[in-house]
């Protein structure tokens, strides 16, 4: 070695050590939290309203005091309102994987994404928000939450997504977010309330259960937009789930009245819905669980009933054995005409290339009405809240969140046989906490992935007390609320369920 060769090497060898420590140091550094702040005045429910939007993230942190995940919101206060007297309500959608961009652009906030209430298509961009005259803001604030994953919200520092990507690690983050918001802004002294959609309702049942047995707070009351507690009732795709072939035939019953597939058409559309409930419970369910030990006569009487509530022809229900899922009943109902109805709305009609195969690929309602949401909601945050930042609004969700999301309970290493996903345990528990809170159900007609009947189902059994579930039903969907008769009566039903467990204070 040449002399100095050695003392070279050291000195290089040593620079790259500080170089990479250095950067290190960089990746680890966690600005403080973004926060967009504007000012507004608008007309809800007849009221005039000022009140503040603040666009920004809340750090959830480690018990070290490090901030472990960014959460973004979008949260709506109003003015010099007194805390004890003014509600505030936590708003998710559902996924898992969505942003909060369906509710937060439903109207129910300022704001809303325009659509057809026909279900037709909303045709060519520009789709620009307008202002919601039936928000509920004139009743609570709202806080439009972005799990980690989705929108502005990530993990930080040393941990990552997948942390925070499980039923039970999702629900510890949102319930810990609403722990740390109402610190943040000196809301402990407001009544809670929690609105969920879709997998949201999932999430809510859960974090309702942690805020109150671990938390210790409690709530007034939970909203259940498109109920999906116990997946048993709406997983139609595995065969022999039986319970999926009853709880969805009072939706297709519905989907297939509107377009007009019952003969002879009933007279009272309630009066058929209810029969259909009758013959699922009673009927159908008996005969699914007797198997081949039915008789000819029984199998022939229930492929006949069947196909009078489903609009499918005999021949195809003595084909299906009885068993009609949602994507075959969406690709088969309007068979003849090339079409297929979307499942999160069954008024939605799309055309696929594919007019022989068994079941529908797509979503007719997804791909409709999901462009207009996602820019609605994009020149709103930009024009309206002034949402400046190069960070990439994530919907749909990361990538890496559907494949890394864990749905089982218990610890990797450990026994566990697989069951369906179901939080009406947790659900129950909280109602049993807390005796005076009580759940809002709303549920669309045409919904093909949680059926109404499914809620039913779900919520009278699971040792949960009747008189706190109230049951709302809307000419919908999944979103009802893209039905502007439907929204006018969700939000007036969500507004009278909040004033009315909201303690006046004198």
């Amino acid at each position: 070695m040449r002399p100095g060769l050695g003392i070279k090497c050291l000195l290089l060898f040593c620079g790259a050590l500080i170089t990479s420590a250095y950067a290190e140091a960089e990746k680890t550094v966690i600005e403080a939290p973004q926060a967009f702040i504007s000012n507004h005045t608008g007309q809800f429910n007849g009221q005039k309203i000022t009140y503040q939007a603040t666009a920004g993230e809340t750090y959830l942190r480690d018990l070290q005091g490090e901030p472990k995940a960014s959460i973004f919101s979008f949260a709506y206060t109003r003015d010099k309102a007194k805390a004890a007297n003014r509600p505030v309500t936590f708003v998710w959608n559902g996924g898992p994987g969505s942003a909060s961009v369906w509710l937060h652009m439903s109207g129910l906030g300022p704001a809303y994404a325009e659509v057809p209430s026909d279900a037709t298509h909303p045709g060519l961009p520009p789709y620009l928000p307008k202002h919601s005259a039936n928000s509920v803001l004139d009743v609570t604030d709202l806080v439009f939450i972005d799990p980690v994953g989705t929108g502005f919200s990530r993990a930080l520092g040393k941990h990552d997504g997948k942390a925070f990507w499980g039923l039970k690690e999702d629900a510890r983050s949102m319930a810990e977010f609403i722990r740390t918001w109402m610190t943040e802004n000196n809301r402990w002294g407001s009544p809670i309330f929690i609105l969920g959609e879709s997998y949201g309702t999932t999430r809510a049942a859960y974090v309702a259960n942690i805020l109150q047995k671990d938390m210790k707070i409690s709530i007034n009351g939970l909203v259940f937009v498109s109920q999906a507690l116990d997946y048993q009732g709406s997983s139609p795709y595995i065969p022999d789930n039986i319970i999926s072939y009853v709880t969805y035939v009072p939706t297709m019953a519905a989907a297939a009245l509107y377009h007009g597939k019952v003969n002879p058409a009933p007279k009272n559309k309630q009066a058929f819905l209810e029969n259909a409930r009758q013959f699922a419970s009673n009927e159908l369910l008996p005969g699914l669980f007797a198997g081949n030990r039915l008789k000819p006569e029984q199998r022939s009487h229930l492929a006949k009933r069947l196909a009078y509530f489903t609009g499918l022809s005999l021949d195809y229900v003595e084909r299906a054995d009885l068993r009609i899922s949602a994507r075959r009943f969406a690709k088969e109902i309007l068979r003849a005409e090339s079409k297929t109805v979307g499942l999160l709305d069954a008024r939605y009609l799309g055309d696929e290339r594919d007019d022989v195969d068994d079941r529908t690929k797509r979503d007719a309602a997804s791909d409709t009405i999901s462009a207009a949401f996602n820019s609605a909601l994009q020149v709103y945050m930009r024009n309206s809240l002034n949402v400046n930042w190069e960070r990439q609004y994530l919907s749909p969700a990361d990538p890496n969140l559907n494949r890394n999301w864990r749905y089982r309970t218990s610890k990797e290493g450990t026994s566990w046989e697989p069951s369906y996903v179901n939080t009406a345990g947790q659900l129950s528990e909280a109602l049993r906490i807390n005796p005076q809170l009580d759940v809002l159900v709303a549920s669309g007609y045409y919904d093909l992935v949680t059926p109404f009947f499914d809620a039913e189902y779900t919520l009278n059994r699971h040792a949960i007390n009747a008189g706190q579930i109230w049951y709302t039903y809307y000419e919908g969907g999944h979103m009802m609320y893209v039905n502007s008769a439907a929204k006018t009566a969700l939000f007036s039903d969500i507004r009278s369920f909040i004033e009315g467990h909201t303690p006046t204070n004198k």
